[in-house]
């Protein structure tokens, strides 16, 4: 990538897999997977080890060769699973949806964060006209593509156009949008989708108004026949994934007005699940339906590791699923990420806190510490160099943190504005022999953000989040999901009738 230093900061913003700054010239079926996951470990206790063989059979994983080494660390703060929503038109697929090709695609996706107190999961759907950035990714020839910026997020499992799509570049991309380490990804077919409604005996939901052929499929020209009648009812199979997919005809016809729909039908899925009992008779299709449908990474790759994720899950409630969307606004026919929202969404994510601000990482639920009651007093900068970059909208940020690390021994080799000023976090990115550098920066900063990069050198990028005080920062509230967020949480146990459409 050409340029100078000032606008690498903005492409790579806060998913920080950048190196120094330089100048720049397709939902909710998490739940889904979860409880297709739990069913695994009922019926290997019930049934024994030839259920094992059976399940084992029917996995998939993807190659994992092509996820990014330039990755958010680990966290001990809960975990996190994207689940892809494919929907190419290939093998079984081909009797299921209303287009044609064997390209894989993204019809939906969404982040799962598993708390670590194994009592509360969010799931954050992305909207798949999403205008992001989309890191190097591999393709089947073993090349990698150069970075892009402003695509839309579902181009990211089209690229290198496989009937499997590329999972690995979904996670790459979301690693870079959110900050957050993927821990395990998932991909979940239309006719599994279809299968697993009709394994449960069928799903109910409720439709806001009447629908018809011409709403689920614009390009008949007319009107067709009436297919959900308005108001609550139970459907499966291919009536099913219409309700999920339909997007026309119902609020303002947008994708965000179907994520909403998506969300409610999940909620109302776990609920069947939970209310039919733990049932091997019933078990067994449903999770046949489920590794017959999925494509996971080798994380996941066998019943036994099905098992474990599963375990994380099982004694998290309805109310206590939650369902958000990713902080958005229109962008033209396409969607913007709210940076501001977005960035203090993730950075509750990272803290383990809940939608309801609980600390899921502490115990009791009480709020947590500050970042400043761990974080050790600032360190000598002698012999160390650093750029500083300005990532928000107020004069003089830069000069002033330059300042401050002077005065504690720092060589400041530029102080400037980054290529945009919506950072709400400080990130820290470091080279690949820096990184005690790095934390010896990271004392005059807390809560900033520490991110790998391919790079040299130590740079600095400033979010809101900071103020000068002195000759060091002040340290960040506590991360907490932002109001505009929570208010519009869904949980699993809400009405099915209830916020089922935008518009």
């Amino acid at each position: 990538m050409a340029g100078s230093h000032k606008a690498g900061a903005a492409s790579r913003r806060e998913s920080g897999s950048s190196a120094a700054p330089r100048r720049r010239n397709k939902r909710s079926r998490a739940r889904i997977a979860g409880v297709a996951a739990l069913s695994v470990v009922v019926l290997a206790v019930a049934g024994g080890g030839w259920i094992y063989f059976q399940l084992n059979g029917n996995i998939k994983t993807f190659d994992d060769g092509g996820v990014s080494a330039n990755r958010p660390a680990a966290s001990t703060n809960g975990s996190n699973v994207l689940i892809i929503g494919s929907d190419t038109r290939s093998g079984d697929n081909a009797e299921y949806g209303h287009g044609t090709g064997d390209v894989g695609r993204s019809d939906t996706a969404l982040l799962l964060h598993v708390y670590s107190d194994q009592k509360h999961a969010v799931a954050v759907s992305i909207p798949r006209d999403s205008l992001v950035d989309i890191p190097p990714c591999k393709l089947p020839n073993g090349t990698w593509t150069k970075e892009k910026h402003g695509e839309m997020f579902n181009s990211a499992f089209e690229v290198g156009e496989t009937v499997q799509g590329n999972p690995a570049c979904t996670q790459n991309t979301v690693e870079k949008l959110t900050g957050l380490r993927v821990d395990h990804t998932m991909v979940i077919d239309f006719a599994g989708f279809a299968k697993m409604t009709e394994a449960v005996g069928g799903v109910q939901v409720c439709v806001p108004n009447d629908v018809y052929q011409g709403d689920l499929n614009p390009k008949l020209g007319h009107k067709g026949s009436l297919i959900f009648s308005k108001g609550p009812q139970t459907v499966s199979g291919q009536k099913a994934l219409d309700y999920v997919r339909i997007r026309h005809g119902i609020g303002d016809g947008s994708d965000i007005g179907r994520i909403q729909r998506q969300q409610a039908f999940v909620g109302s899925l776990i609920k069947k699940v939970k209310g039919n009992g733990l049932d091997p008779t019933t078990l067994l299709p449903l999770a046949t339906a489920a590794t017959k449908s999925m494509t996971v990474d080798p994380g996941l790759g066998s019943a036994n590791k099905l098992i474990s994720f599963a375990m994380s899950m099982k004694d998290i409630d309805l109310h206590n699923t939650k369902f958000v969307t990713l902080p958005w606004r229109y962008e033209g026919a396409r969607v913007a990420v709210v940076k501001p929202e977005a960035d203090a969404l993730f950075a509750a994510l990272r803290a383990d806190r809940t939608v309801d601000g609980q600390d899921a990482a502490g115990k009791g639920g009480k709020a947590a510490p500050s970042p400043s009651a761990s974080a050790p007093a600032p360190a000598s900068g002698q012999g160390i160099s650093v750029a500083v970059y300005n990532g928000t909208v107020e004069k003089g940020l830069a000069g002033k943190a330059a300042e401050s690390l002077k005065a504690a021994g720092f060589t400041v080799t530029g102080a400037t504005t980054a290529a945009t000023q919506d950072y709400t976090h400080t990130v820290i990115q470091y080279g690949a022999n820096d990184e005690a550098k790095a934390k010896t920066l990271a004392t005059h900063f807390p809560g900033a953000l520490m991110r790998p990069s391919k790079t040299p050198g130590l740079n600095v990028i400033l979010g809101t989040q900071y103020k000068e005080s002195g000759a060091d920062a002040a340290p960040s509230a506590p991360a907490s999901v932002p109001p505009s967020v929570a208010d519009k949480a869904r949980s699993a146990d809400d009405n099915i009738c209830s916020n089922l459409s935008y518009g």
